[in-house]
């Protein structure tokens, strides 16, 4: 499909830059594609009367680490460059994938020191070398550290990566450290926030409990690249980057359960959405899986495993808003999101939330 379809124009004070306080106070605007009440304007709070007793909703437990990394290239015969590294996928104990800036300087062999000097952490000095060189700033760093040591190293010297839509307009603080996680967050290895679940709160929790709202969650290590635009006038011609991701074989059971007794699976979060349809089988069972999906979701494609989804508002012409447009159908979402821009909705990973229901009809 065209890129183009996907696009939409977006004002610079619907872009939050800070998050809903209390979280669950956030707006949330739920979409049907079919019936009389396409649209309807609720908060977050709202979501137990949204939803039914029996359904299923489905977390990322992913915990998002300070993989922003700023750092000192040194090459013999060269002057020394700043160097600035987002990493975005484990690929080894001692090697991370990373989007470098500025890429189009960095060799294969350079050595790299992250931090300000070798005291920075206790362990030693972070340093590593340059790999390998990929497409648009994607380099493979080895570092001299490995396995736990290079995880302390790096929560020594590194910092939350907030999304460049945020970066660009203020400095990352302390908040952002607390608003910046999700409050179930516990499998350390993410690089950016599973959004959608930074809206909830424990009072909610204890609600959706009364309402007999099942809690289930999944892991899937958002990489920088969900922040990557799409540069192809087609679809068909973007790479999606792969993520880590791993659904338990208890929690697959459960969910099958659920869909069993008639139940609907509600994703908290493209990312959730996107692991369930990738550990899900053509009828919609959904299996124990390990290991990187690249699955990329446009119109077209068939839904397996989820039946809603609640996710914030997405980029024009990003993966995220084709997957929605996927999800609830392209003319639905370009009312909705005309609709959230003229009413003051607040976009992206601090913004406000929807409910979409899946189209159901071709």
């Amino acid at each position: 499909m065209r890129v183009d379809l996907f696009d939409f124009d977006l004002p610079e004070e619907n872009i939050a830059l800070r998050p809903a306080s209390p979280r669950d106070s956030a707006r949330l605007l739920v979409v049907k594609p079919e019936g009389e009440h396409q649209l309807e304007d609720r908060i977050v709070r709202d979501l137990p009367s949204l939803l039914r007793p029996g359904d299923a909703l489905v977390f990322n437990d992913t915990k998002v680490i300070p993989a922003q990394l700023e750092g000192v290239r040194s090459r013999e015969g060269a002057p020394d460059l700043h160097v600035s590294a987002t990493l975005h996928m484990r690929a080894a104990p001692d090697c991370w994938k990373a989007f470098a800036k500025p890429g189009k300087r960095l060799k294969i062999g350079d050595r790299i020191r992250f931090g300000h000097s070798a005291e920075t952490c206790a362990i030693g000095a972070l340093d590593a070398v340059l790999e390998d060189k990929g497409e648009g700033g994607e380099v493979t760093l080895r570092f001299d550290l490995s396995g736990p040591a290079l995880d302390e190293a790096i929560m020594a010297v590194g910092h939350i990566p907030l999304p460049p839509y945020i970066a660009a307009k203020r400095a990352e603080d302390a908040q952002d450290s607390k608003d910046y996680q999700t409050i179930y967050a516990r499998e350390e290895g993410a690089v950016a926030a599973p959004t959608a679940g930074l809206h909830f709160t424990p009072e909610l929790f204890a609600a959706l409990d009364a309402a007999g709202v099942e809690r289930h969650f999944v892991t899937l290590h958002v990489g920088a690249g969900t922040f990557l635009p799409v540069k192809a006038d087609d679809t068909t011609e973007h790479k999606m980057h792969s993520e880590i991701g791993y659904v338990s074989a208890s929690t697959a059971e459960a969910l099958n359960a659920v869909r069993a007794r008639g139940g609907r699976i509600i994703s908290v979060g493209t990312t959730s959405l996107r692991l369930l349809e990738s550990a899900a089988a053509e009828d919609g069972t959904i299996h124990a899986w390990t290991g990187a999906t690249d699955i990329f979701i446009t119109p077209g494609y068939r839904f397996r495993a989820v039946d809603v989804l609640m996710t914030n508002f997405h980029l024009p012409r990003s993966t995220l808003f084709m997957l929605v447009s996927a999800f609830s159908g392209l003319e639905t979402m370009r009312a909705a999101y005309d609709h959230a821009i003229s009413t003051g909705y607040r976009f992206y990973s601090y913004g406000d939330g929807s409910l979409l229901f899946r189209k159901t009809t071709p």
